[in-house]
């Protein structure tokens, strides 16, 4: 059977294919009978299931596993599920089905990202970076971590690609504003998302940690940043680490200010545009993607710009994104 994607699934359609168990639960029916409630994922999203009368098997799986599930498409109260047969941990499975990958390369991004690094002439700041950025484990997690859990850049790479955008965007403001301070913002830029290290897991799909859930990835990124102020003992002077500070946890705008607060210097306001103009790009390009992919050229509107949307390249070679489900090869290490 071909590997048909969980975006791409409808009523109808046979099920047997490896999926991420993200989540399950044991509900009972009005009737009394047990049932499991399930959430499935793949490179291209989310499905929830269903089990009626679920094997012990099935009820012993933990989720955070890869499961194997045969089943059909069913619909209920206009909600896509699967109704699954059966259910067990999967053998062998290609981890390019479970986890979206990027398109763009790896060490292309690396070497962007070193670019940057060295775009700052501020020592204190400069030797900030190379301590975050020069730990080994940390480098490993933030090349391969998404950006989200199921927004922008949710997939393999994409915190990397997201980061490397937005202190790209934000060199490019510097230069036309000579009142922002350059090296400020582009330190911030290159650090403002360094907390999805610590908020999002991928082994087995993309989900967030506990932490990650509790405190969230702003919170985990200034923890990360004022750690590595206090391993330089005083190297970065007070007001910077505060600046600092500031725009990592600002960096969301007005929508966390009940949680965070505003942005409220020229460097915090200056990065939180520039990440809201990556996030939202490349979110606009994912859902214009699906519908340009079969000839269309306007989106429906159950999208998180809530209207529909003009297509770009409709008849073209527009690239789609690593979340629309579509095989490709896998990222370069």
């Amino acid at each position: 059977m071909e590997r048909r994607y969980a975006s791409t699934l409808h009523p109808g359609e046979r099920v047997d294919a490896a999926f991420a168990l993200m989540s399950k639960e044991i509900r009972a029916a009005r009737t009394g009978e047990a049932y499991l409630s399930l959430e499935l994922a793949d490179r291209s999203g989310r499905i929830p299931g269903i089990m009626f009368r679920p094997t012990r098997e099935a009820e012993a799986v933990p989720a955070g596993l890869v499961v194997h599930v045969r089943g059909v498409v069913t619909a209920y109260r206009g909600v896509v599920r699967v109704s699954v047969e059966s259910l067990h941990a999967a053998g062998e499975y290609d981890p390019r089905d479970i986890v979206p990958t990027g398109v763009r390369d790896t060490s292309e991004l690396l070497t962007e990202l070193r670019d940057l690094v060295r775009a700052v002439t501020d020592a204190s700041l400069g030797a900030l970076l190379r301590e975050i950025f020069g730990d080994a484990v940390l480098m490993t997690r933030f090349k391969e971590s998404p950006a989200s859990s199921g927004g922008h850049h949710a997939y393999l790479g994409g915190l990397l690609e997201h980061t490397v955008g937005v202190a790209s965007v934000c060199r490019q403001i510097a230069t036309l504003h000579p009142q922002i301070d350059a090296d400020l913002l582009l330190t911030g830029a290159l650090l403002h998302d360094v907390g999805v290290v610590d908020a999002v897991a991928y082994a087995t799909g993309i989900d967030h940690t506990d932490e990650g859930r509790l405190l969230g990835h702003v919170v985990l990124g200034e923890r990360r940043v004022h750690g590595a102020i206090g391993r330089l003992g005083g190297g970065v002077p007070a007001d910077k680490a505060l600046h600092l500070a500031h725009m990592v946890l600002t960096h969301h705008g007005q929508a966390a200010a009940p949680f965070t607060g505003s942005p409220a210097t020229l460097e915090s306001l200056a990065l939180h545009h520039a990440d809201t103009l990556d996030s939202e790009t490349a979110g606009f390009i994912d859902v214009a993607t699906r519908a340009s992919m079969v000839g269309e050229t306007w989106t429906d509107g159950a999208n998180a710009f809530g209207r529909r949307l003009r297509t770009p390249g409709v008849g073209s070679a527009f690239v789609p994104p690593a979340s629309s489900g579509v095989p490709r090869l896998a990222r370069s290490a």
